[in-house]
């Protein structure tokens, strides 16, 4: 997957919300203190799955909504979200609707150890009852559900998650989709979210206008790390 946009809101500097688009090179141009480390690290906290410090809410914003938000392109073919069977991103209306892999992260900025509160993705998702929170339920709930709205599951495998909510979301037929942010770090949604992990970008920072004083070698030399 690449990167193909950034949201700030309540994160240092950037009370408002911010966006920054990402091409294949992308140079950020500014004067001191006008935001350009904030994004690098805001980047930072996102991919690496960091914890802000306590001074990273906006002062005059909320920070209890330090939120950091990251648009992704270039999606797999397929993934596997909640077992060992392959399903697509667009199968599972996980993507927004520009079809890109929309993820939000809230922070709880407030605290004196700031934590990630919420992981959601915004989609454009079923609304319909009996459909609209099929990723957050497990195995023997998704046989339940089937059975309650009357939907046989002859010709697939039960054992396969993805399998039954593609019959279910068939079933039904009028799945009342809507823009909807689904929770990535509640109940079975959360294997979701460990599995799309493996997708993201990687992200490393290289600086370049000091000496270096991490003794980590990698750090010492980053140009021989990246070769």
């Amino acid at each position: 997957m690449k990167l193909a946009k950034l949201r700030l809101r309540n994160f240092r500097c950037f009370r408002r919300e911010t966006t920054v688009d990402f091409k294949e090179i992308t140079a950020l141009i500014g004067k001191n203190d006008s935001g350009k480390s904030t994004i690098m690290d805001a980047l930072d906290l996102f991919l690496n799955e960091n914890d802000p410090d306590k001074d990273d809410g906006s002062k005059g914003g909320n920070p209890k909504d330090l939120t950091i938000i990251c648009e992704f392109t270039d999606l797999p073919k397929e993934v596997v979200i909640d077992d060992a069977y392959p399903t697509k991103l667009k199968t599972e209306y996980l993507l927004n609707e520009d079809g890109r892999l929309e993820i939000h992260k809230r922070y709880s900025g407030h605290l004196q150890k700031p934590k990630c509160e919420s992981i959601e993705a915004h989609a454009v998702h079923p609304t319909a009852n009996g459909v609209k929170d099929l990723l957050q339920l497990k195995n023997p709930d998704l046989k339940k559900r089937a059975k309650e709205l009357g939907v046989k599951l002859e010709g697939i495998d039960p054992k396969i998650n993805a399998q039954i909510r593609e019959r279910i979301r068939e079933h039904l037929g009028d799945l009342k989709l809507a823009p909807t942010m689904i929770p990535l770090n509640e109940d079975n949604a959360k294997k979701i979210w460990t599995e799309l992990k493996k997708y993201l970008p990687a992200f490393a920072l290289f600086k370049s206008d000091r000496a270096s004083t991490d003794q980590d070698p990698e750090a010492q030399d980053p140009l021989k790390a990246a070769v």
